[in-house]
């Protein structure tokens, strides 16, 4: 997947090569079990175990086909269902890092630095991306840890870490709706 939640260029080229296969699994199957009913309609007697065995191995191909039918199938409805919790996991993370930037008070600019902060971007990048002069970002970032009683980037970070791995994003969302109420 990549960041838009959307599988990639990779994923999408698996899922069309395991379709082609079972298509093609599909279509011997079809022409060996057509094979198999066409032998039965002329039965002699010295060909009854060969014809046994292929109608056997018939069997096998109807029953392993119709198989990875349904496990693509599971496979595709649970990475959608994966999606759409990735997703969700993510809005609930704007949701943290909004509530923590209104609880700091950060103005508009520091939030756009305190964003690309969360996100490993230094100091000059920063600058650069915001047009702005080095400086005016390390301004920022020393407003920013005074705001959120931290000594620096990592214990930035460390707080909406702690937050992600402490509380299930669905409480947060609980939450959140009983204050909106």
């Amino acid at each position: 997947m990549n960041e838009t939640g959307k599988p990639g260029p990779k994923t999408k080229r698996r899922a069309i090569a395991l379709a082609v296969l079972i298509v093609a699994n599909v279509l011997c199957t079809s022409f060996f079990a057509m094979d198999v009913i066409t032998d039965f309609e002329s039965l002699g007697t010295d060909e009854a175990f060969h014809l046994t065995v292929e109608a056997v191995a018939a069997v096998v191909l109807v029953v392993g086909t119709s198989f990875m039918i349904l496990e693509l199938r599971r496979i595709l409805q649970r990475n959608a269902s994966m999606e759409i919790g990735i997703r969700a996991a993510r809005g609930e993370m704007q949701a943290v890092i909004d509530k923590y930037f209104a609880e700091w008070r950060l103005s508009d600019a520091e939030r756009d630095v305190a964003l690309l902060l969360l996100k490993g971007l230094d100091n000059e990048t920063i600058a650069s991306i915001r047009g702005t002069a080095t400086g005016t970002v390390r301004a920022q970032c020393a407003g920013i840890y005074a705001k959120a009683g931290v000594d620096g980037r990592s214990q930035l970070m460390s707080v909406f870490m702690e937050e992600l791995l402490s509380e299930p994003l669905g409480a947060l969302r609980d939450g959140a709706a009983a204050e909106a109420a």
